[in-house]
């Protein structure tokens, strides 16, 4: 092809690129990759001309805005969050409904066993605990468990317990994910006889407004942290294509990531147990909006916001690397 017809078959475009500057980065990436093309063309067939030069001014511009942008707008705390963290959960998610139905199953067990059973419940939650619950009730303060420490102690108590019961979830999945999923049934088990002793008693609805304000978070985080151990677990079962040592190592590393993110919703779950759930009498309608807020974090994060992403195109890589839907299409072949 002649310079000339080079030229005048591409220079509207090339202007275009240089006067309308455009801040989505698939298109930047679309607009580089052509004229790498061009380039390439250029400096094949006018190497010493003056239209190399121009394209090679352009094509720098759009490299410095990518990168600009790369490291002002998409850093790696807000690239793992925003879509990396929400991608590996998408690809997890079956083992996630998986890891829930079975909590819930026993959490049900738990409630049945103690509707039948009066020892049952003492059994699994304890003289004392029964006890000063039920004196607590006589007294007309059901949940006056949560007024008995100060708070301050209570939230790094509690933070403390509760981080360990979600890594002791992940860890087990090292034993094939058996001791995952014994301390994910342990636990069900234990809410579930907890929840029992509450409408046994015609307080039901009441423990629901009370207990799930920091519940909803801390059951919700003990869930996910079973999942991340069976996660470790499959890895060594069922290694697939790689060796059994490196699908180790790569369910150990999508599990500690999981388990990354579940320290700072423990942390806040401590919290509203420590200073927010001992005001029993709060308003209702603040008690739903704190519930209803952390239900909504738990499913659009972990749920709904990862099933968006998936949509839109965006995926991980093999490596856990983060794949852009521009980036997908140029891997089509």
């Amino acid at each position: 092809m002649r310079e000339s017809l080079f030229i005048k078959k591409n220079l509207s475009r090339w202007k275009k690129y240089q006067e309308e500057h455009t801040d989505d980065p698939d298109e930047m990436a679309e607009r580089f990759v052509s004229l790498l093309d061009d380039l390439s063309y250029a400096k094949t067939f006018y190497s010493f001309s003056k239209v190399t030069r121009y394209i090679n001014g352009i094509a720098a511009g759009i490299y410095q805005r990518i990168y600009q942008n790369r490291r002002e707008e998409v850093g790696r705390f807000q690239l793992f969050f925003r879509y990396e963290l929400p991608l590996l959960f998408r690809k997890y998610h079956k083992l996630l409904l998986f890891t829930l139905c079975f909590f819930l199953l026993f959490c049900i067990i738990g409630a049945f066993s103690a509707a039948h059973d009066e020892t049952f419940v003492r059994g699994v939650l304890g003289d004392e605990y029964v006890n000063m619950t039920e004196r607590n009730i006589a007294a007309g303060d059901p949940f006056g468990v949560y007024k008995r420490e100060n708070p301050v102690w209570m939230f790094v108590w509690i933070a403390n317990n509760n981080i360990q019961v979600a890594f002791f979830c992940f860890i087990g999945g090292i034993f094939l994910g058996v001791g995952s999923l014994y301390f994910l049934m342990k636990n069900a088990i234990m809410l579930g006889v907890f929840q029992f002793l509450f409408f046994a008693h015609g307080l039901g609805f009441k423990s629901v407004l009370v207990i799930w304000i920091h519940g909803t978070l801390e059951i919700s985080s003990i869930v996910i942290a079973g999942c991340a151990g069976i996660i470790l677990g499959a890895s060594i079962l069922f290694p697939g294509t790689r060796k059994r040592v490196d699908a180790l190592r790569k369910g150990a590393k999508d599990g500690i990531k999981i388990m990354v993110t579940l320290v700072p919703i423990l942390t806040v779950a401590a919290f509203l147990e420590g200073f927010v759930t001992r005001y029993t009498t709060m308003p209702l309608a603040l008690s739903l909006f704190i519930l209803l807020a952390s239900l909504t974090f738990i499913l659009g994060y972990f749920i709904f916001y990862p099933i968006y992403l998936h949509r839109k195109g965006y995926a991980l890589s093999a490596e856990g690397k983060v794949l852009t839907p521009f980036m997908r299409s140029k891997q089509l072949p």
